[in-house]
């Protein structure tokens, strides 16, 4: 059995990715894959702790831009956030995964509220923890909280899912002649723009040398070769004096 080259994880889900092909809400056959790979990684005797984020339902910024005070957007965001951790959990659970969902806003109801140590320990017992709520302040992304996270639960690395194979120097959607990086460097990320995460949480990352592997999720078993160190997707952490694009 391969031994896995991070034994201490985050991993940050977009709320879109729980939307699967409905493009809205939350699809429970997304969910059960995503529940179905995360059992595989955890009989690698890994710790995983995961983030998710709204937008399948709502996106602070957006309620914002339309003239919704920006705070109240922001918690409302966080709300959902909630929900689709949840889901999530009750998807890993039914696959036999102990989950544990903590919050950052107290909702003492339907999940825990966020305690570092008790985050740690409940990981360390093989307990999958996903964080909700955010960082429970508004002006803050998911991304954000990804990094503040990792960094609080000393996360070797941060598997960033996306509907993409890694992060391009353009949209590959639109431009069918979108160079993808295999590496690159946080100060590259942040100059270039590349829209991996927002600037407040690559800071984070850079600050506390907590590599970033972006990768596919829609491909099954890519967060178990993102574990075992299998070159997917685009690795961003230090400095690097090697060919970046593919």
């Amino acid at each position: 059995m391969v031994s896995p080259k991070y034994w201490r994880i985050v991993l940050k889900l977009s709320g879109e990715a729980l939307a699967g092909s409905l493009g809205y809400g939350i699809d429970p056959d997304v969910v059960n894959t995503i529940a179905r790979q995360v059992k595989e990684v955890m009989e690698s005797r890994v710790q995983l702790a995961v983030v998710v984020g709204a937008g399948n339902f709502w996106r602070g910024i957006a309620g914002s831009a339309k003239g919704m005070d920006r705070a109240t957007a922001d918690y409302m965001g966080m709300l959902a956030t909630v929900m689709n951790s949840l889901a999530l959990q009750d998807a890993l659970q039914k696959h036999g995964v102990d989950t544990r969902t903590q919050t950052a806003i107290e909702m003492r109801a339907v999940a825990e509220p966020y305690i570092r140590r008790r985050a740690i320990r409940h990981m360390e017992k093989g307990r999958v923890v996903i964080f909700a709520a955010g960082t429970g302040n508004p002006y803050f992304s998911t991304d954000t909280t990804a990094a503040l996270r990792a960094a609080e639960i000393e996360a070797q690395v941060i598997l960033m899912a996306k509907q993409v194979d890694g992060v391009y120097d353009a949209d590959p959607l639109k431009n069918p002649d979108a160079k993808r990086f295999k590496e690159l460097s946080y100060i590259e990320m942040i100059n270039r723009g590349l829209g991996v995460m927002d600037s407040t949480a690559a800071s984070l990352c850079m600050d506390n040398k907590i590599p970033l592997i972006v990768f596919n999720l829609n491909k099954e078993g890519n967060i178990k070769k993102a574990i075992l160190g299998e070159k997917i997707g685009t690795y961003i952490g230090g400095e690097f004096n090697g060919k970046r694009d593919c």
